[in-house]
């Protein structure tokens, strides 16, 4: 019976990995664009619609709806759409169901130049908040040889952080197959099913978006070996994509859109427990299935036992004092080129041919569009009330 279970699971996965795959490609996304285009000619004016994922990702979005901050700016809002895969938000998005989501910033490369959605990236989520969480006993990278690991999508920086880690300890990353004692078998799998995965051992390890790390860690199945936001400093896993068709055609709706995202960042950074409340599943919205000890574990900087994360491993660059996850919402140019740069040199499976024809300055200039976000953070603070340089530019570091 379990041998069944486990095959329909893989079957269901493979099935959303399939669909994913369609909706990124010209063919694939074509019905949904005309869908959007339908739907936007008979509701010039919609609301505001937000999709999102579970995932400590999206916690802007829900605290700007939450707070009302929305309906501040004078918005018409409806209340944010849970979705289950990225498939399911994406098809959402392309069909124009939905407005405004959070999506896997190189999945945003994929929409814009796979499928050619004529779709922008307009701020970010947040930076840092994912990890590496494996199986108990194992203590170094080195181990991982011979198992396999599970990712959140291979348009993600989960993937690209993962092999580049992975890479730096001498293993090959590979797809298909059964790995060898120097290579790791890379599977796709939907978050929810993770931990559970890793519990009954049928994965070494996986590499998500909080509050899944934590979630491994209060239920004592799994440790962090890495924190991701420890290789790639302050990097973002997820931003927020809007319509083209929407910034251009309504300029002064968007601006409303990103003033709620840039605000309740800033409350994010000083509300951190009440955060973690509003996202927990006792909040009467029910945002999110997760439990307030998880995702606190997670938002609250003070919980961070940085000094056991060091022994272990989890965080090497303790100079940083980086937190777990935090919050600013400028997309940082020089991350867009870097991020090309990687994914040009990550192992991607399925339809990936585009990405080498790709410009890192180009994509950074054409896939973001910052005229909205940087406009908020300066009525809002400006640069200092979210700790970024007045430039507004930076350069990466990438470590191992």
């Amino acid at each position: 019976m379990a041998h069944n279970t486990d095959f329909s699971e893989t079957q269901r996965i493979r099935r959303q990995i399939l669909k994913l795959s369609a909706l990124f490609t010209g063919a694939g996304a074509f019905p949904l664009l005309q869908m959007a285009n339908v739907a936007r000619a008979a509701e010039p004016d919609a609301p505001l619609r937000i999709g999102y994922l579970p995932i400590t990702d999206a916690t802007p979005l829900l605290v700007a709806h939450h707070n009302g901050l929305f309906e501040q700016e004078g918005l018409q809002v409806e209340k944010p759409r849970l979705f289950r895969s990225w498939a399911q938000i994406v098809e959402a998005f392309l069909a124009g169901q939905v407005n405004a989501v959070h999506l896997l910033s190189p999945m945003t490369v994929w929409a814009r130049y796979g499928s050619q959605a004529r779709a922008k990236v307009v701020a970010w989520n947040h930076m840092s908040g994912s990890g590496l969480t494996v199986q108990p006993h194992i203590n170094d990278m080195s181990e991982l040889g011979g198992t396999t690991v599970a990712i959140p999508f291979w348009y993600s920086l989960h993937n690209v952080v993962l092999q580049h880690l992975l890479k730096s300890r001498g293993l090959q990353p590979i797809a298909e197959g059964e790995p060898g004692p120097h290579q790791v078998k890379l599977v796709v799998m939907a978050p929810s099913d993770m931990v559970p995965a890793l519990a009954n051992k049928q994965i070494a390890g996986y590499t998500v978006a909080e509050p899944f790390n934590a979630n491994a860690e209060v239920l004592k199945v799994g440790k962090i070996m890495r924190f991701t936001g420890d290789v790639w400093r302050d990097h973002a896993c997820c931003v927020i994509l809007m319509h083209e068709a929407d910034l251009e055609q309504r300029p002064e709706w968007s601006q409303k859109v990103l003033n709620g995202i840039v605000k309740a960042q800033a409350w994010i950074q000083e509300n951190r427990q009440e955060t973690a409340q509003i996202l927990s599943r006792d909040n009467p919205q029910k945002y999110t299935p997760h439990t307030y000890e998880a995702l606190a574990n997670v938002l609250e900087p003070e919980r961070l036992d940085t000094a056991l994360y060091h022994r272990s491993g989890a965080i090497v660059n303790t100079a940083w004092n980086d937190k777990r996850i935090d919050f600013q919402p400028y997309p940082f140019p020089s991350y867009t080129e870097e991020l090309i740069r990687k994914l040009q040199g990550t192992l991607v499976a399925g339809q990936n041919d585009f990405l080498h024809t790709l410009d890192p300055a180009f994509v950074a200039g054409d896939l973001v569009d910052d005229r909205f976000v940087k406009q908020a953070i300066l009525d809002n603070g400006g640069p200092d009330a979210f700790g970024i340089p007045a430039s507004f530019t930076r350069s990466e570091t990438i470590t191992t």
